[in-house]
């Protein structure tokens, strides 16, 4: 039976965000081996364009690349010619890289588009491998269980790139509504400005694909399809079901990450959705969805509700007060209410009832582990200087990606437009009273990539 985060686990790991418990003495490396401070850490980059341009930099500041992985040459060759990346083996297949290269590799970025995640971390940490994996950590709910799996059976090192979870004001927010500073919780709402891509359409008109661009590669593990001038490959996959998760999986890691921190927002009891439609393979145009979990005090349940597409909460939340930007998250208390704007959760006020605004310099301080840097988290916890990074897969991040990836739950079947509410049984992964979403939990895959998946 599959692991379950337990709320007595998740508070044992965000008190971190309190305390340093995260910083702690020197820990075996993968399977058994003991690594120095001063070792070199040599890292492989899977996917080194968009944000894998800057995971790899990152990489590259901390230890040294030995080898990069992209579907499209051109970004191959111009990564590179970067400084640091001359001396990296170039490969087009994540499979070959590691299968090549395993014995002379410590860890891996995988920053692909969101289909590739699962199974190419699952290789990689199969093998040993540290691995610092792009946001969402997976393309379904199923696969984030499994990654945790993974990486606890491995005893790897791991880290999702949600960089806001590395940010004192989302760390100082979190600890204001732990410590009950805006007083019990009634709802939260959470919105964004994405999609900023086109989705909601059907598919493009079949075209071949240029040259630089191995699309049987780049395909990987979804179902076969023929290639879109610019409808895929390299931004817009996000809009579609088979690639990737829709304006809630892009954003919601970093706009739903600092409620998640200090509200406790794992395992929903349901989930419900509202869109403009869709036919199951584009995502729509805009959607809304409520989730309700177990009150964060253990008493009773809460609202969560989720805007995208242009959908945003009832400016009245904020008592007077106007929106700061098109993204945030409102945490509405009996006491006050915490408005962060924005997309990483930092930057935030609190708000009286009587609508008087407190700076963020002015809120109660609270104790609270400074981060030495998002990815040098990551770094510090392979060479033995922290125990985890704060958004590990096993308490942090694979818990949050599952909640929010049940969100497109809904969202599938509110197809027509709405869906019913959607019953979740997080012990056994299962949508009780909607068996037609169980193929969005868990999906099918293509070739041999599931097999990295396997027990």
């Amino acid at each position: 039976m599959p692991n379950k985060t337990t709320r007595r686990d998740f508070l044992q790991t965000s008190a971190a965000i309190g305390a340093a418990v995260y910083v702690g003495s020197p820990k075996a490396y993968a399977q058994g081996e003991e690594r120095s401070a001063n070792e070199v850490v040599s890292y492989a980059c899977i996917g080194v364009g968009g944000k894998g341009s800057s995971d790899s930099a990152d990489a590259s500041k901390h230890g040294n690349i030995v080898a990069i992985c992209d579907v499209d040459d051109r970004t191959l060759a111009k990564t590179g010619n970067r400084p640091g990346f001359k001396e990296a083996e170039r490969f087009n297949d994540f499979r070959e890289m590691l299968d090549k290269m395993g014995s002379k590799i410590d860890a891996v970025t995988v920053s692909t588009p969101d289909h590739t995640h699962a199974p190419a971390a699952a290789m990689a940490m199969k093998m040993g491998k540290a691995c610092f994996c792009q946001k969402p950590l997976t393309h379904s709910v199923w696969e984030a269980r499994r990654l945790v799996e993974i990486a606890d059976d491995k005893g790897v090192k791991t880290m999702m790139g949600n960089q806001g979870t590395a940010r004192d004001g989302l760390r100082h927010a979190a600890e204001l509504l732990k410590a009950g500073k805006i007083g019990r919780i009634k709802e939260a709402h959470i919105f964004t400005n994405r999609p900023v891509w086109p989705q909601g359409g059907p598919r493009p008109e079949a075209t071949t694909p240029p040259p630089n661009l191995h699309w049987n590669l780049w395909l990987g593990a979804a179902p076969e399809r023929p290639y879109g001038e610019g409808a895929y490959h390299d931004f817009a996959w996000r809009g579609w079901w088979d690639f990737g998760t829709g304006a809630l999986g892009d954003m919601a890691c970093h706009t739903f990450n600092m409620p998640f921190a200090g509200l406790n927002l794992a395992n929903p009891k349901s989930i419900q959705a509202s869109c403009t439609g869709h036919n199951q393979d584009s995502y729509p145009k805009s959607s809304k969805i409520e989730f309700e979990f177990t009150h964060p005090s253990g008493e009773g349940t809460m609202p969560v509700h989720w805007y995208d597409g242009g959908n945003t909460p009832d400016e009245s939340l904020l008592k007077g007060v106007k929106f700061k930007h098109k993204s945030g998250a409102i945490i509405v208390g009996e006491d006050r209410t915490l408005y962060s704007y924005q997309d990483y959760g930092d930057k935030w006020v609190l708000i009286e009832n009587d609508g008087t605004e407190i700076a963020q310099k002015d809120a109660p301080q609270m104790e609270f582990e400074k981060s030495p840097g998002h990815f040098t988290e990551f770094h510090e916890s392979i060479i033995g200087k922290r125990e985890n990074a704060m958004s590990n897969f096993a308490k942090y991040a694979g818990p949050l990606t599952e909640t929010i990836l049940l969100g497109n739950l809904a969202v599938w079947a509110a197809a027509s437009g709405e869906s019913k509410k959607i019953e979740w049984d997080a012990e056994n992964l299962k949508a009780t009273n909607a068996p037609e979403v169980m193929n969005v939990v868990k999906k099918e895959y293509r070739e041999n990539y599931g097999s990295y998946l396997d027990a």
